[in-house]
């Protein structure tokens, strides 16, 4: 097979593939070159605002009266909405809360997500750290 044979053989598969080799390549490499965009607000006209060290309430069974430990036991909630509501917000108005119902045990290691309650007309955007670690000790009966 001589050489312009091979390369006129199966001409328009090795231009495809190419042309799909070259978009690849286009999409992910200049990735890491350009430069971090900055988070813009989809919604004009709101604001957000993060609450630090909010307290992270355990809910448990009624008949269950173990001491449960959780860590942390603070969090960073951030929340965004209209500016005046915002800015009149406090942190007594966001509840945090672990459930810890129907747990037996758990010595260490049980990850329970953080669920976060906000006022009406304001929107609940992220709680750091979304997960804590609670600590059950066995029941004694």
């Amino acid at each position: 097979m001589s050489l312009p044979d091979i390369i006129t053989r199966d001409f328009g598969w090795k231009l495809l593939s190419l042309a799909v080799a070259i978009a690849i390549w286009v999409t992910i490499n200049p990735m890491s070159e350009r430069p971090a965009r900055a988070t813009v607000n989809p919604l004009p006209g709101t604001e957000t605002r993060a609450f630090t060290n909010l307290p992270v309430l355990v809910m448990s069974g009624a008949a269950d009266v173990r001491q449960v430990r959780i860590a942390p036991e603070v969090v960073k909630v951030t929340v965004s909405g209209r500016p005046e509501m915002i800015s009149a917000m406090t942190g007594q108005e966001i509840r945090v809360i672990v459930d810890l119902t129907g747990i037996e045990a758990a010595p260490r290691g049980l990850l329970k997500r953080v669920e976060v309650s906000v006022p009406p007309g304001v929107a609940f955007l992220s709680v750091e750290p979304p997960q804590v670690n609670a600590i059950v000790p066995f029941k004694r009966e």
